[in-house]
């Protein structure tokens, strides 16, 4: 197991450098390189000319020393499959940005493309600690929704989507590789396959059903009924803030940048939707604060569970929900899409085909008189 020393180094103008010398050579987990030195951007005077610089060169020291023992607890915990806290409070979305930045040719191609879906679902600020199979599975229910984040709003195809999740799942075998989350999901989670699948959403039984069951945790319960009654994606749940919130008893509406198209959107939302968010705070805090999606899998498991429901319902089947209850109770495809913020139609007719009541009304349509056969 590497070792961690404290070293110094002269600098030109009578002081030392301090580092970190890690023996033998850590791989950098970031660029897969050896890493044999980390400047910690401190230094001691050689000579101390009063008593404030003697107690810099005292207090400078012990911050090394702490920084070391931090380093070599990183090393062992890694060895024996834990991650520092710091580690899995990273940044995945820049992990990502990297990533891709090795691999793309253009902002179009299909590394780029596959970031773009991905910040779209997750939002900007998206750590390590939240991966778990529950996202990723949430993450492929978004993409066989063939959302469209062009200018154009393109809905994409499944094969598409196959490709992209693909890609996705590559920084998740990296991010393992690396050390920066405890678990394989590369394996763990299934590629999307090229053949149609069912997408889970709820009915309205089952919509009030959870509506009317506790939960152990008030803010997610609200978050998901929000996404439920407004048709808001997670990203855009989390980011939204009381500036945002405008408008009047049976007069409300949002006023936002959707995450995914980055466009500017206003979307009438009921007054129930507006009981939700609770009292209103400063207009720069966000609404749902301290909502963060490593804490999902657990809240949805316990919650589905205590209210009988055995789907596999994720954040993201509560906009399924959403835009099939409104197809169900006759809102035209055409309303249902701008309440999306869809900009092509195509996107929103996906949703049509799994509304399940105007399938059973048409089914019946054709009656006949089966007396004589």
């Amino acid at each position: 197991m590497p070792r961690v020393t404290i070293r110094q180094r002269p600098l030109a103008n009578g002081k030392h450098s301090i580092l970190l010398d890690y023996s033998p050579p850590l791989r950098d987990p970031k660029t897969g390189k050896p890493k044999r030195f980390e400047f910690l951007e401190v230094y001691t005077y050689d000579k101390p000319a009063d008593k404030l610089e003697t107690k810099h060169n005292s207090e400078t020291r012990k911050l090394a020393e702490v920084l070391r023992a931090q380093r070599q607890l990183d090393i062992q915990n890694r060895k024996y499959g834990f991650i520092s806290d710091d580690t899995k409070d990273s940044s995945f979305i820049d992990f990502f940005a990297e990533y891709i930045g090795k691999r793309q040719k253009s902002e179009s191609d299909n590394c780029a493309m596959s970031f773009r879906y991905f910040v779209a679902f997750a939002g900007h600020d998206f750590r390590f600690n939240e991966l778990t199979d529950f996202l990723c599975e949430d993450y492929k229910h978004f993409m066989l929704g063939g959302p469209g984040i062009s200018r154009r709003g393109k809905a994409i195809t499944r094969n598409t989507a196959v490709n992209y999740f693909a890609k996705f799942r590559s920084v998740l075998k990296l991010a393992y590789k690396r050390g920066f989350i405890p678990i394989d999901l590369y394996e763990i989670v299934d590629p999307i396959s090229l053949k149609e699948t069912h997408r889970e959403r709820l009915t309205i039984e089952e919509f009030q059903l959870l509506a009317s069951t506790p939960a152990p945790s008030d803010l997610i319960k609200r978050a998901a009924i929000f996404s439920g009654l407004t048709g808001l994606r997670f990203s855009d749940v989390k980011g939204l803030k009381w500036k945002d919130v405008r408008g009047t008893e049976g007069k409300y509406n949002l006023q936002f940048i959707q995450e995914k198209t980055e466009g500017a959107e206003v979307l009438p939302i009921s007054d129930q939707a507006v009981e939700l968010m609770r009292q209103r705070g400063e207009p720069e805090e966000f609404v749902f604060k301290n909502l963060r999606y490593s804490n999902l899998q657990l809240f949805f498991r316990k919650w589905l569970a205590k209210a009988g429901i055995t789907k596999n319902i994720t954040f993201h089947s509560f906009r399924h929900t959403y835009a099939t209850l409104l197809l169900d109770m006759g809102v035209d495809i055409y309303t249902v899409s701008k309440m999306l913020g869809h900009k092509s139609i195509k996107t929103t007719t996906i949703y049509a085909k799994i509304s399940d009541k105007k399938k059973v009304e048409a089914s019946g349509r054709i009656r006949l008189n089966l007396e004589m056969v």
